[in-house]
Parts: structure tokens; C-alpha cells; sequence
């Protein structure tokens, strides 16, 4: 059994178990969270419409904060002597997941 989960923007398959890395989430660690699952997929059983997954939820707990990678940047304009470094590093948590329950 695996779902597809969607936080932050993106959508992630993730199955019972694994750890998955997703944007900044409200909570600390320890703390259990409620993922939205857009499909679930139980062998040949599959939910994706939205009256099919009412019932269905998606819980992890929240193990870590992480970096990602470092996003180096440099802009600058031609004519004058204006030049700019920035640098943007962004915050993830590290969720477990521990149950998909499709009812």
C-alpha cells in the first residue's frame, strides 16, 4: 500500500515506514501531523477522486529539521558597477511516515 501525498506545492509517493522530506510544516519534533493524500494505491484497489478519499488519512511524525542544498546567486546590471551576491538555503522537515488508512 503507497499514497501520493501533496505538501508544500509538490506531491510525493510514500508508502508506511519511510521517511520523506517536505517543506516547513507547523510543529515541532515529535509532532504527529495530518498529510493530504490526493491517490492511494492498495494492490489493485486505487483512490484518486475526492468523494473515493474523504475518509482517507495520512499521518507521519515529524523526526528532523534539515537544510537543503546551498543556492549560490549573482546579479548584476552592465552599465553601472552594481553587483549583488545572495545566497538561499531552505528549511525541510524530515516526516515518518506511520499510517495510510484508506477508509
Amino acid at each position: 500500500m503507497y499514497a501520493v501525498i501533496a505538501s508544500g506545492g509538490k506531491q510525493e509517493k510514500v508508502a508506511q515506514g519511510e521517511q520523506v522530506r517536505v517543506e516547513l510544516l507547523d510543529g515541532d519534533e515529535g509532532s504527529v501531523v495530518a498529510l493530504t493524500p490526493v491517490m492511494i494505491v492498495d494492490g489493485d484497489t486505487v483512490l484518486s477522486t475526492p468523494d473515493e478519499l474523504k475518509g482517507a488519512k495520512v499521518a507521519g511524525k515529524i523526526v528532523a529539521t534539515t537544510k537543503g542544498p546551498k543556492i549560490n546567486g549573482f546579479t548584476y546590471k552592465n552599465s553601472t558597477t552594481y553587483r549583488r551576491r545572495y545566497g538561499h538555503r531552505q528549511k525541510y522537515h524530515m516526516v515518518e511516515i506511520t499510517s495510510i488508512t484508506a477508509s
